[in-house]
């Protein structure tokens, strides 16, 4: 069939459709007309044709198909984070060979970091040490095993604050191991053992605390006796002031705790020194300067259940920053008094002292100490916050902006 005859016949369709429309149009207005009125056949028809000519004349809507598109497929490759580096080891950590190691205790790597890399808190290499002190006298003869003469203490304050070293109190200490609160760069503990008396904070503290603005912490024995009735008065006093930081020593004190040690007997110098310190100080103590310097695990689960935070030995393992305790996990035959902690597992509550003696030859140790770790820090910066962009964020949101 050829396109010419294909039209010929389309034109004649389309003729004979005109015509019969146009004859039905008129058949129909006829029939509607109010009265019939002489038409000349002739023009009604022409009518006719043109009316139902311009109808089928009009535009008809062509419905445009148009494609929809397909969307693009987005893989996603999930980002693998970093391996994270291993804990700092301070180079001058074992100058003798001892064998304490540092000990971390955020079992949360995502807090952890978190912690550590908010710029409002302390920053990386932030270190604390802490130092005990007995007997404060004035002549050699009384020194003893333990002393210090007053003058030797006076050239160790001094040396803390000329190296930059800050005392802090008990409380800014246990914010600072446990979030890494901030707290100054270095800082210093000093830890009175033995309930001292007011006349012994005002004679060798008291000068510090109004040049410098540094507490002390009294390491308060509850026992009801002769010597903490003579005492109590004047350190009510002191805490008032809010310099004396009164920290339970235990109750009895002169039997060390240990793992060994009866329920009755732990429970005892836990409750009964609380309580003493509640009534007396209007405080919940949350140090415990372990008697005797005994301690075990069931001493530090007994002190974790009345609330304590912090647990200080008589080992002076070394300086201590946020989730880094220098500890020993087995005995020294060199040192055979102390007693090694690793096996508590619980670093917080077993944190180093120093005697006065043992401070001044170990503060620029100290301050290598803080400076390497920082040092260190920055060096795996890069991939701590990566390694916290990808796996701690979307649960622990981002790092807070510095305040």
């Amino acid at each position: 069939m050829t396109k010419n005859y294909v039209s010929r016949i389309t034109h004649y369709v389309l003729t004979h459709s005109i015509i019969l429309r146009a004859g039905l149009l008129a058949v129909i207005l006829t029939s509607c007309a109010p009265a019939p009125v002489p038409v000349d056949p002739a023009i009604a028809m022409t009518q006719a044709f043109e009316t139902a000519f311009a109808q089928i004349s009009q535009p008809t809507a062509i419905a445009v198909i148009t494609e929809t598109p397909v969307p693009t497929l987005t893989v996603t490759v999930p980002r693998t984070p970093p391996a994270l580096p291993a804990t700092y080891v301070s180079s001058e950590l074992n100058p003798l060979g001892m064998q304490q190691i540092p000990h971390t205790y955020v079992k949360d790597s995502c807090q952890y970091l978190k912690d550590k890399w908010n710029p409002n808190n302390s920053t990386p290499g932030t270190i604390v040490i802490n130092i005990m002190l007995h007997g404060i006298v004035k002549n050699q003869a009384d020194v003893g095993t333990n002393g210090i003469l007053v003058g030797d203490f006076g050239k160790l304050m001094k040396s803390l604050h000329e190296l930059g070293f800050t005392a802090i109190n008990a409380t800014q200490l246990a914010d600072f191991m446990d979030h890494n609160a901030r707290i100054p760069a270095r800082s210093v503990v000093l830890i009175q053992d033995d309930r001292r008396t007011a006349e012994n904070f005002n004679a060798h503290f008291r000068d510090y605390y109004n040049q410098w603005g540094w507490p002390v912490v009294n390491a308060w024995i509850s026992l009801d006796d002769s010597i903490r009735a003579t005492n109590l008065q004047g350190n009510i006093a002191l805490e008032a002031e809010g310099w004396v930081d009164h920290q339970s020593h235990g109750y009895i004190h002169n039997i060390p705790m240990s793992d060994s040690s009866t329920d009755e007997y732990l429970k005892s110098e836990f409750e009964k020194s609380m309580q003493d310190l509640q009534t007396n100080f209007n405080k919940t103590p949350i140090a415990i300067i372990w008697p005797g310097g005994g301690f075990g695990v069931r001493p530090a689960q007994y002190a974790r259940q009345y609330g304590y935070r912090l647990g200080f030995t008589v080992n002076p393992r070394g300086p201590i920053m946020y989730n880094w305790v220098p500890l020993a996990d087995n005995a020294d035959p060199g040192r055979p008094a102390f007693l090694p902690e690793g096996y508590v597992n619980d670093p917080l509550m077993t944190l180093p002292r120093y005697w006065p003696s043992q401070v001044i030859p170990i503060l620029d140790q100290t301050r290598n100490t803080g400076q390497e770790a920082a040092a260190y820090a920055e060096q795996n910066k890069a991939v701590e916050l990566e390694y916290y962009d990808i796996v701690c964020s979307p649960t622990y949101g981002p790092i807070p902006p510095a305040q």
